[in-house]
C-alpha cells in the first residue's frame, strides 16, 4: 500500500501545469466527441507507448514477437527518432511505456532511452520478460531514473511458467528480480516500483496465491493478475481459463467462444494514447499489432500533424459511428482486461 501511494505521488510530482491543461483538454474533447459524435480533440496525447524494438528472445504462443508473424518490418528504434518524439511531446507528454512488441532490454540503447525521458521529468514504464536483468543491466535501470518496471512471471514452477513463455527460464526471471530489488536497496532508490505481472492461462491459474507468495518474499511492489488476449478465440484454446473471472471470452451456447466485452461506439485510447513503432509509424492502438492503420510517419511528419490530421479526424469518426466496422476494433477486449490486485 505504502508503495502505490509513493509511485501514485511520482506521478502527480511530474505532472506540470501545461501537463495538467493538456490532461484537462483531452477529457474534454473526449466527453465533448461521445455527446455530440463529432470527433473534435483539441489538445496531444498525454500517454504513448514506444517501442524500442521488435525484436524477442522468447516464443509466446499469442505474440506476434514470440511467433515471428510480423507483416511488417523488424528492427530497432533509433536515437535521434526517439529523441525528436520526446522533444516535441515534453510539454504534454505524462505517461511514456517503453513497449508495444518485443523485449525492450534487447535494445542495445534501451537505458539510454530511459535516462533521456527520464531527464525531461516524464513518467516512464517498461514491460520485459526479465531474462536480461544481470547485475549490472539492473543496476543501470535503477540509475536511469525508470518509474515502473513490469517483469512477467506467468508462473510459480519452470513447467507453468514454459507452458506460455515458451523459450523463458523462471530462475532467470527469479534471479533479475532479486537484482533489481537488491540495487534499488543499494542506491536508496524509491524506483522503479517493480510489478509482478501474472498473465492467469488454464496452466497456471492454480498458482494465483503462490505468486503472491513469492512477489511478497522477494519484496516486489505489487502483484497483478492480467487475463489473457486469444487471438484464435472463437474455437476455444488450452489457454482459456476455467476461472471465469480471469477469461476474456464466455462460451455461448452454440460451443463457440465470444469476446465479453460490449463494443459500445467511443474509445478513450483514441483520444488520449497512441503506439510508435520502433520505425517511426504512428498508430492507434495497442491491438493493431501489425500496424495496418498507420495514421503517419514521423520520419517525414511531426507528431502534431499526424495527431491533427485528416486521417486520424476520419478514423476517430468512424469509430464514434461503428466502431463494429473496423477489424481491430471488434478484437478489442480492452473492457475485459480485469486486473486482480494484491
Amino acid at each position: 500500500m505504502i508503495g502505490n501511494l509513493y509511485d501514485t505521488a511520482n506521478l502527480l510530482k511530474k505532472m506540470t501545469p501545461a501537463r495538467a491543461l493538456n490532461a484537462a483538454r483531452v477529457l474534454s474533447s473526449y466527453h465533448y466527441s461521445r455527446l455530440t459524435g463529432k470527433p473534435v480533440h483539441s489538445a496531444m496525447p498525454f500517454s504513448i507507448s514506444i517501442e524500442p524494438t521488435t525484436s524477442c528472445n522468447l516464443r509466446c504462443p499469442e505474440c506476434p514477437s514470440g511467433l515471428r508473424s510480423f507483416t511488417r518490418p523488424t528492427g530497432m528504434l533509433k536515437d535521434e527518432l526517439f529523441k525528436q518524439i520526446i522533444d516535441e511531446l515534453q510539454h504534454s507528454l505524462s505517461y511514456l511505456v517503453f513497449y508495444f512488441q518485443g523485449e525492450p532490454y534487447l535494445h542495445p540503447q534501451f537505458i539510454d532511452l530511459v535516462s533521456y525521458a527520464s531527464s525531461k521529468k516524464i513518467y516512464t514504464a517498461t514491460s520485459t520478460n526479465a531474462h536480461y536483468l544481470n547485475d549490472e543491466m539492473a543496476k543501470r535501470t535503477i540509475e536511469s531514473g525508470l518509474d515502473r518496471l513490469i517483469i512477467s512471471i506467468d508462473g510459480t514452477t519452470q513447467q507453468s511458467y514454459e507452458s506460455y513463455r515458451i523459450g523463458g527460464k523462471l530462475d532467470k526471471v527469479i534471479e533479475g528480480t532479486k537484482n533489481i530489488i537488491r540495487w534499488k536497496k543499494e542506491l536508496k532508490s524509491r524506483t522503479p516500483y517493480v510489478v509482478f505481472q501474472f498473465l492467469v492461462v488454464r496452466q497456471n491459474e492454480h498458482q494465483i496465491e503462490e505468486v503472491k507468495k513469492l512477489g511478497k518474499e522477494l519484496g516486489v511492489d505489487h502483484v497483478a493478475l492480467k487475463t489473457a488476449q486469444i487471438y484464435d478465440y472463437e474455437n476455444g484454446s488450452d489457454l482459456i481459463p476455467t476461472i471465469n473471472k480471469y477469461s476474456r471470452y464466455k462460451k455461448e451456447s452454440s460451443g463457440k467462444y465470444a469476446i465479453k466485452n460490449d463494443l459500445l461506439n467511443h474509445c478513450w485510447k483514441m483520444w488520449h494514447s497512441c503506439v510508435i513503432t520502433w520505425d517511426g509509424k504512428v498508430v492507434p492502438c495497442c491491438f493493431d499489432k501489425d500496424a495496418h492503420h498507420v495514421m503517419g510517419d514521423l520520419t517525414n511528419q511531426t507528431f502534431k500533424q499526424i495527431w491533427s490530421s485528416a486521417a486520424y479526424t476520419s478514423f476517430r469518426a468512424s469509430l464514434l459511428k461503428s466502431r463494429s466496422e473496423i477489424e481491430m476494433c471488434r478484437n478489442c477486449t480492452e473492457g475485459t482486461k480485469v486486473w486482480a490486485e494484491s
